[in-house]
């Protein structure tokens, strides 16, 4: 990590003295499909989807936002628009600045930029492994390396293994591993019979890392 504590307190007190503060229920709208960016938000709590549609008229899951991160980041920092839609899978409480606040901070504080290069070296690093993941060359391979790197992001330890604290649909999960949902389905259940993994209503543990681990050898 390149910034320091001082880089990043001075950043979330930009948001928190000067910006709205928000709070969301599961799965209300914090961008809708179509609409533009109003603003830069810091999360303070909660999760956030990042997802656009595919011209099949599915979801496609880019990436999800964990409390004290910064979103859309690109478009906060470029102006850039893509058509992505953020929405909660929790209860959520975010601080909104507008754009130029953003900039004009950065601009007057260049330390600013360390804890925004960590966050896009974050992005940078969950994307490439993304695309990474696709090289492997069954889905149940693909599917392994994805909730092993979901694992590191937002596992906690429980009794039975590593519960992943995020919500995941397997439309979700397909959507990431280039699979339909019904193979998706599949595989996940296979492994569940394996006993490497446990999944009830979209949360999932990881039961046995080494035995998961070891498809991917």
């Amino acid at each position: 990590m390149l910034a320091t504590l001082k880089q990043t307190a001075e950043l979330v007190e930009l948001f928190k003295v000067h910006g709205l503060k928000q709070t969301f229920r599961k799965g209300d709208f914090i961008i809708r499909p179509g609409d533009s960016p109003q603003g830069v938000f810091y999360i303070g709590e909660g999760l956030v989807k990042a997802y656009d549609i595919t011209k099949y008229n599915e979801e496609n899951l880019l990436i999800i936002r964990k409390h004290e991160e910064i979103f859309p980041l690109i478009w906060g920092l470029t102006g850039q628009e893509r058509q992505v839609i953020y929405q909660t899978l929790a209860p959520t409480t975010t601080w909104q600045i507008s754009r130029e606040k953003f900039l004009e901070f950065i601009e007057s504080k260049p330390d600013a930029l360390a804890p925004l290069l960590d966050m896009t070296m974050e992005m940078y690093r969950l994307h490439s492994e993304r695309i990474l993941n696709l090289e492997y060359r069954t889905v149940r391979e693909r599917i392994i390396s994805f909730l092993l790197t979901m694992s590191e992001r937002f596992g906690k330890p429980v009794d039975d293994g590593l519960l992943i604290e995020v919500p995941l649909r397997h439309q979700d999960i397909a959507s990431s591993v280039n699979a339909t949902r019904e193979t998706t389905s599949r595989e996940l259940s296979a492994l569940e019979r394996k006993g490497l993994l446990t999944n009830k209503q979209s949360l999932i543990v990881l039961r046995d890392l080494p035995g998961l681990r070891k498809h991917l050898d």
